[in-house]
């Protein structure tokens, strides 16, 4: 039963409840005023009396009569009357308003009850604002109004604290891949003025690369929160597909040709998009530097893209082993490692894929990861047709 409708029966139950007690004692408190005037004589008016009247013989004489005895008597009888009646009224209005009290601490123990899940609710907010995300309102079993807000309060809840884990996994990585080569430039450059190291470039290049290691990490981080806050500078214009496909696949040329991978696109009749032409030639390079990392030597990466009603899909695909399907929901986590064993010597930040969906999502798109059947990994890039 819905608490609208609850309540609407408690205030229609306190009334009936009133009405029920006054009708119930009414005709008694009736019965007893009419039986009292009934019992004294006076009250109808009519009893014996005194006064002059003219009866047979000669001059005047006592005698019964309908005089001034009369009429005080009916003056009696109408003062009873009245103290009758108000008595009556008086005890009317008493059981009125027992009866009225009686149902209004019923109503409230009613209300008390069906108020408290609101309690239970109100201490599991205060909770999870002291920063215990993992509290819950208890509630979720409810089939009324109560229930529906407490199981939207745990689903608020539940978001809170999978934020709550990814922000502190995030800085916990953040730190991790800080200090990594912050650790390989501070034990450099220590072995080279120890003596342990020659004075040569061998080392000094090592330096270097880990310092623009470091400021790629930086500009990384930079370009993910912006694209997280809404603040990420975007230059939204048509964008051709077809011809943004074969400059990607131009650009990962001599790599994919050093590692013996062969690069296609296939893109005919694809429709132009509104993005970023910079941003979307990003995330592209992105997907294919990803593909050519997991892509063994002689095997191939394409580029697609095609129409899917409003709109356009940009796909890359690869022959590689694909990702395993319990890395495919994470593959775009910050900082997410697939292969706990790997290391950054390819001088990578680990948020490409992060950097990859905060930016098509920054452009009203969605990006997904899949396994590409008798292949290996696709990726799915959707932006608005222009």
């Amino acid at each position: 039963m819905s608490l609208r409708t609850r309540l609407a029966a408690a205030f229609a139950l306190v009334a009936l409840l009133t009405a029920v007690a006054i009708a119930l004692t009414a005709p008694t408190i009736v019965g007893r005023g009419f039986a009292a005037m009934q019992l004294d004589p006076a009250a109808s008016g009519m009893g014996p009396g005194t006064g002059s009247g003219t009866g047979p013989g000669m001059g005047q004489g006592l005698g019964p009569g309908r005089g001034n005895g009369a009429g005080a008597a009916a003056g009696m009888g109408g003062q009873h009357a009245a103290q009758v009646q108000q008595e009556t009224t008086q005890t009317i209005i008493a059981v009125a308003v027992v009866a009225a009290v009686l149902a209004s601490l019923l109503g409230v123990l009613l209300a008390a009850r069906m108020t408290r899940p609101l309690g239970r609710l109100e201490h599991a907010a205060a909770e999870i604002a002291r920063g215990h995300t993992e509290v819950r309102s208890g509630l979720a079993d409810r089939r009324d109004e109560i229930g529906s807000l407490g199981r939207s309060f745990d689903g608020m809840a539940a978001e809170l604290q999978a934020a709550e884990t990814t922000r502190r996994r995030f800085f916990q990585d953040a730190a991790h891949e800080l200090k990594t080569p912050l650790a390989v430039i501070d034990a450099t450059t220590s072995a080279v003025l120890d003596g342990v190291y020659p004075h040569d470039d061998r080392h000094l290049e090592t330096i270097r690369a880990q310092s623009r290691l470091l400021g790629r990490i930086v500009d990384d981080l930079r370009t993910v929160s912006l694209a997280d806050a809404g603040t990420l500078p975007l230059r939204r214009e048509r964008v051709d597909v077809e011809p943004l496909l074969a400059a990607v696949a131009r650009d990962m040329g001599p790599r994919a040709t050093a590692a013996a991978i062969t690069v296609t696109t296939q893109a005919g009749g694809a429709p132009a998009v509104t993005a970023d032409p910079d941003r979307v030639r990003q995330v592209l390079a992105a997907l294919v530097d990803n593909a050519l990392r997991h892509t063994p030597s002689g095997g191939w990466v394409r580029l697609e893209a095609w129409a899917e009603g409003a709109r356009a899909v940009l796909a890359v695909a690869d022959s590689g082993p694909g990702v395993a399907e319990a890395d495919l929901p994470h593959v775009f986590d910050r900082f997410y490692q697939a292969d706990e064993a790997r290391d950054r010597s390819t001088g990578t930040s680990g948020l490409g894929l992060a950097i990859v969906r905060a930016l098509v999502e920054a452009q009203d798109g969605t990006v997904t990861a899949a396994n590409e059947p008798g292949a290996g990994a696709r990726f799915e890039v959707r932006l608005p047709v222009a």
